[in-house]
């Protein structure tokens, strides 16, 4: 008879019912210290900087409806106590709104860009859809600003407010909806085209160690060569060779 492997009140260390140390499952004390590394700090201390970022495009929105208020053309409106008609039924000033704004919010989208580069010197996909969400937010709440101070929507209480036959506003609307992402396109495109242009660059390797010879090893040059050698008929002191016996 053989004597067991496994003493018998003791359990094997492969028992998966085993319950684990007091310290905690192995290899806690590792998640702790990786979760205390320094580029998860680093990691960290970026997203609260995204974070900043995209909220303070969004709060930039505001500026942008105010100016798309103040330099959007009015489309004008006229009433006959019967019917409110364009005054100018040829006039390009509803196509003329939705242009400023997308122009606006191109020039804001860029202007955000430069500034975030500027501070940060550096790249990374944080900061890009920071601005990209930063920038649809803020178009959409510059949307609702030129909307909400601009002409009331109300236009046949308006027109009953000024009477028959006087030219008034009509609402500031925005018909092409997708000027609203204008602003986070211009963003991502100038960030990503100045972090390629004036973004830190990745350290080049340094050839010599990897192809070089190894420290300490005689350089090709001092290497003697095969025609260097000397010849079998050749003395050991350089003297002239010597010839065989004579016959």
């Amino acid at each position: 008879m053989t004597a067991p492997l496994t003493p018998p009140h003791q359990p094997s260390p492969h028992d998966p019912w085993q319950k684990p140390p007091k310290g905690g499952a192995p290899g806690g004390s590792h998640l702790g210290t990786l979760l205390r590394s320094p580029e998860d700090a680093e990691l960290r201390a970026e997203l609260r900087r995204a974070a900043l970022v995209a909220v303070a495009v969004t709060v930039a929105g505001v500026a942008l409806g105010l100016l798309w208020l103040w330099l959007a053309p009015r489309v004008p409106l006229v009433s006959d106590d019967t019917a409110v008609f364009l005054s100018d039924s040829e006039g390009e000033e509803a196509i003329g709104a939705d242009g400023t704004f997308a122009l606006l919010a191109l020039a804001f989208g860029a202007v955000c860009a430069a500034l975030v580069f500027w501070f940060h010197r550096k790249g990374g996909i944080s900061f890009v859809v920071a601005l990209a969400v930063g920038g649809v937010l803020g178009s959409l709440l510059a949307w609702q600003i030129g909307t909400r101070l601009g002409p009331t929507d109300d236009v046949v209480a308006h027109a009953r407010e000024v009477g028959k036959g006087v030219v008034f506003d009509a609402p500031l609307e925005l018909h092409a909806k997708g000027a609203l992402l204008a602003w986070s396109l211009a963003a991502m495109a100038v960030h990503l085209g100045l972090t390629a242009m004036f973004g830190p660059r990745d350290a080049e390797p340094e050839w010599g160690v990897y192809g070089g010879p190894a420290p300490g090893a005689p350089s090709p040059s001092a290497t003697p060569s095969p025609s260097s050698s000397p010849s079998p008929s050749s003395s050991p002191e350089g003297g002239p060779p010597s010839s065989g016996p004579s016959a």
